[in-house]
């Protein structure tokens, strides 16, 4: 049996063989065709063919001809449109404006088949051939520009993307409930332009008199072009209004005779409304199509992984997860992702492992206070910032549940966590519980976690606890594994450039990186993405949370010193530490002594060790006291805070979000 048959069409001839004529709705995505729930595609398309909903799918179509979008002809009610599981822009390029040479998410994982600013493209690209087949837009792209936003790669504020691609609706967020009522509408008939009331929708209108109910005003989109003050305020109240219970609809004029409607969030998937997402049909790989170029690395990720929750209340400034799946936490049943581990030790692909047990935040079961689930949640103050509120439920016992189970399925060796604790919460709850758990069972030698920076100015920027907060969690970390009699060690992910990190911060990271005794090989230089404060920081020099100023660093070649303070040991750095630390008045750290990060001039012939004024060859680098690049069986022990026979250098690799574009937690 053809294994295609397994998956939806992709073009007349599959459709023919199933019997389809026309298909109901054709979905173009930015992503090579996976099947696995991990891919919005896979959920939408599933979804509607489970509700009775002829589907098609045409991914990655070549936008630079015409006939790509026609492959599976016009369907009967209307063309949803997606970036793929990324924005475009984010998928293209590095926080430098520099061209990525690879996508996960193209088959080969080799330069991108999907255009830049692909939702825009290929909604035009289908209105040049089919004029009145209705357009929706779904997925992180459209969602996180759904109203005027700032562009880091035009350096401007664009309208909302509904306009520019000409489509007629918007779906933000997960989308399920929403693209269910507009598919029960369009084939109850309904002009497309008359569905106006489907929460988790943004729709166009001529007259503020085609409203009806409450909505509120919110700046127009000339009047934040002018202003940037006007720009943060207008963000802030989007950010605000992100919780399908007390969330308004709010109206962005353009003209006179153009505005942009957003209806309210979606409201959460219940758990047996999860649980019927997870267990629809998937094939769990790629589309054969792809196997010709080794099928699709992005899945490599996911594959044995399992997805627990959506939604978190982390609220750190620079993730869009609050703008996109909200703060409201939605989990599955253990009923349903023990069935789906089940299903996974049967592939024989699977080696005993499962990857990660998570989502966004993955210690995060259940809505952060019984409160948000009659009220919603609070618009005015944060679960976790800057200090845990009195009436967060901390407790870690449904996951510590959960993970039992998991472990005791025969044929899983181990269960790990990937997709990232937070640390601050872990504390919260007081006992030592779920950090028992996670040290005894699933850590894989190292835990990597996200402080971010040191500097308490910075942190509170990033709406992250303060470095006395994760100064207490590496304590009970490494206190925790004495006592199991572990060697685990913790990695701390860390970012430069973040908005009010000036080079006197920069260089505190980089003493903190000294004093812990090992060189990141990689750093995340902040990147300003659609839907975050910390974007709109970027852009307006404000704090939209107190509309206070807020030191940017925006020159590359500041943000090129702030980076390389981290990296101060990298040779190919020198000269522009060097220039950083003249810069910042800190020449007390040139020099030979123990606390200085370079020495006076840069040696020739090999590598100079910092702080030791000479030059070595390869062979005595490797047994030189302070060494920092010897790699072996040691080169953790510096993160751990412990001495070691040799210092190390740690890879600090920061992977893109497995469950959508979204920060580190």
């Amino acid at each position: 049996m053809d294994r295609r048959n397994n998956f939806l069409p992709t073009n007349k001839k599959e459709m023919r063989e199933r019997g389809w004529e026309q298909v109901d709705f054709v979905y173009i995505s930015g992503d090579a065709y996976v099947d696995h729930p991990s891919f919005g595609m896979a959920i939408i398309t599933r979804l509607l063919e489970h509700a009775g909903y002829k589907v098609a799918v045409i991914a990655q179509p070549d936008w630079k001809k015409d006939e790509s979008i026609t492959v599976c002809g016009e369907p009967r009610l209307a063309f949803l449109v997606s970036a793929g599981n990324m924005d475009s822009m984010v998928n293209h390029y590095t926080s430098a404006k520099k061209r990525r040479h690879q996508d996960a998410y193209t088959p080969g994982g080799g330069f991108s088949r999907r255009p830049d600013r692909a939702v825009t493209v290929y909604s035009n690209l289908i209105r040049k051939t089919y004029k009145k087949t209705p357009i929706l837009l779904g997925g992180i792209e459209a969602s996180l520009r759904r109203l005027a936003h700032y562009d880091y790669w035009s350096d401007t504020v664009k309208r909302s993307v509904l306009l520019d691609a000409g489509a007629d609706l918007l779906m933000y967020g997960m989308g399920e409930h929403s693209v269910l009522e507009i598919a029960e509408a369009l084939q109850a008939g309904i002009p497309v332009n008359e569905i106006t009331y489907v929460r988790g929708t943004v729709f166009r209108c001529r007259s503020l008199s085609e409203l009806s109910g409450d909505y509120e005003l919110l700046p127009s989109y000339p009047s934040i072009l002018q202003s940037k003050e006007e720009y943060a305020r207008s963000y802030y109240r989007q950010y605000q209004n992100t919780d399908a219970i007390t969330a308004k609809r709010l109206v962005e004029p353009y003209k006179e005779t153009e505005y942009v409607v957003q209806n309210p969030p979606a409201l959460p998937l219940t758990t047996e409304e999860m649980d019927a997402v997870y267990d629809l049909p998937y094939q769990r790989t790629w589309h054969p199509s792809c196997d010709a170029e080794g099928g699709v690395p992005a899945i490599q990720e996911v594959k044995f992984s399992l997805v627990s929750n959506r939604g978190c209340f982390g609220g750190c400034s620079f993730c869009a997860l609050t703008f996109h799946q909200g703060r409201r936490v939605q989990v599955r049943s253990h009923a349903s992702i023990l069935k789906e581990a089940e299903q996974m030790t049967k592939d024989p692909d699977f080696k005993g492992y499962i990857h990660d047990v998570g989502g966004p935040t993955a210690d995060f079961r259940h809505p952060a206070c019984r409160k948000q689930i009659e009220k919603g949640v609070c618009s005015h103050r944060q679960c976790l910032f800057p200090k845990p509120c009195p009436n967060l439920d901390s407790s870690h016992r449904d996951y510590i549940s959960l993970l039992k189970k998991l472990r005791r399925l025969p044929g899983v060796k181990k269960v790990f966590i990937r997709s990232g604790i937070r640390f601050d919460y872990v504390l919260a709850e007081g006992d030592k519980d779920f950090l028992r758990e996670l040290c005894e069972y699933h850590v894989s030698g190292q835990l990597k976690v996200a402080p971010e920076h040191i500097s308490d100015s910075v942190l509170s920027m990033m709406g992250k606890p303060s470095n006395d907060v994760y100064e207490r969690f590496v304590r009970s970390y490494h206190e925790m594994n004495r006592r199991l009699g572990k060697k685990q060690y913790l990695v701390p992910y860390l970012m430069s450039s973040h908005p009010g990190s000036g080079l006197k911060e920069a260089v505190e990271l980089a003493e903190y990186v000294r004093d812990l005794g090992y060189m990141p090989e990689q750093v995340q230089d902040y990147y300003p993405t659609p839907g975050t404060i910390s974007t709109c920081m970027y852009y307006t020099g404000l704090d939209p949370r107190t509309m206070k100023p807020v030191y940017v660093p925006r020159t590359a070649r500041e943000k090129k010193m702030q980076r390389a303070l981290i990296q101060y040991q990298n040779p190919e750095n020198y000269a522009i530490v060097k220039e950083a630390l003249l810069a910042a008045g800190r020449e007390d750290l040139i020099g030979y002594g123990e606390k200085c990060l370079i020495p006076p001039r840069q040696g020739h012939g090999g590598r100079q060790t910092a702080g030791t004024g000479r030059t070595f060859s390869v062979r005595e680098r490797q047994s030189v006291p302070g060494n920092k690049t010897v790699k072996g069986k040691d080169r953790h022990a510096a993160a751990a805070g412990k001495p070691a026979k040799k210092k190390k250098t740690i890879r600090n690799v920061h992977k893109k979000k497995k469950h959508g574009q979204g920060g580190r937690s």
